[in-house]
């Protein structure tokens, strides 16, 4: 197993250990969006484990030194993203910022809380990415502030077709420390799931929004 496939692996064991990442293919959860889902992810969960929450933090930290060099800012989306990123920038050495959902409504109306300087290389840190669409915000948001985003890192990834086109669309790239395939690998290599649960799992992969059109 490569050094990368190992991480993929033990962050997906510590997920489902800490039950951070549910998995329900016979007893779906439903999401904000209406979509029927085998998986539910927390990874906030990780942040109240300091053995996993300090594994977490290294291999972001070594994953954004390796993809992207040299950096001069981390950035944190709220909310999920933002203890991440503090962890990360704090593992670096580097300043920190997070950027809103949206901006307040009194003050200086900021979207960005912290100190942004035009041109600084940043990247920015997640907690999960589905669709990829909050994250993007929140790199439109730091470009038009001036900065120079690099890219972004998260701790999992469901691997959705429409996130790759879209964070290809905004020329953004992305890395993230494990994903729905290896996770979905490790459950059925350590008999976590059946393997009428992992063709189910796969199927929803394929096809979340419709996944239980056929199902009902």
């Amino acid at each position: 197993m490569d050094h990368k496939s190992e991480i993929e692996q033990k962050v997906a064991e510590f997920l489902l250990q800490i039950k951070a990442i549910k998995l329900q293919p016979s007893k779906p959860f439903t999401w904000a969006s209406g979509w029927k889902s085998p998986i539910y992810c927390d990874n906030r969960i990780t942040l109240s484990h300091p053995t996993v929450r300090t594994y977490i933090r290294q291999k972001l930290s070594s994953l954004i030194q390796e993809e992207f060099g040299s950096v001069a800012m981390i950035a944190g989306v709220a909310t999920a993203g933002i203890p991440q990123g503090v962890l990360v920038a704090q593992d670096l050495g580097l300043p920190f910022v997070y950027v809103r959902s949206s901006a307040k409504d009194h003050g200086r109306q900021n979207l960005i809380e912290g100190d942004v300087i035009s041109g600084q290389r940043v990247v920015v840190v997640e907690d999960l990415i589905s669709t990829g669409k909050s994250s993007l915000k929140a790199v439109e948001a730091l470009r038009e502030a001036g900065c120079d985003v690099v890219g972004l890192v998260a701790i999992f990834s469901y691997g959705f077709d429409v996130a790759e086109a879209n964070f290809k669309e905004a020329k953004c790239r992305y890395a993230t420390l494990s994903n729905y395939n290896a996770l979905i690998k490790y459950a059925a290599e350590h008999n976590d799931i059946t393997h009428e649960e992992e063709d189910l799992l796969r199927e929803w992969r394929r096809d979340p929004a419709n996944w239980m059109t056929t199902k009902d």
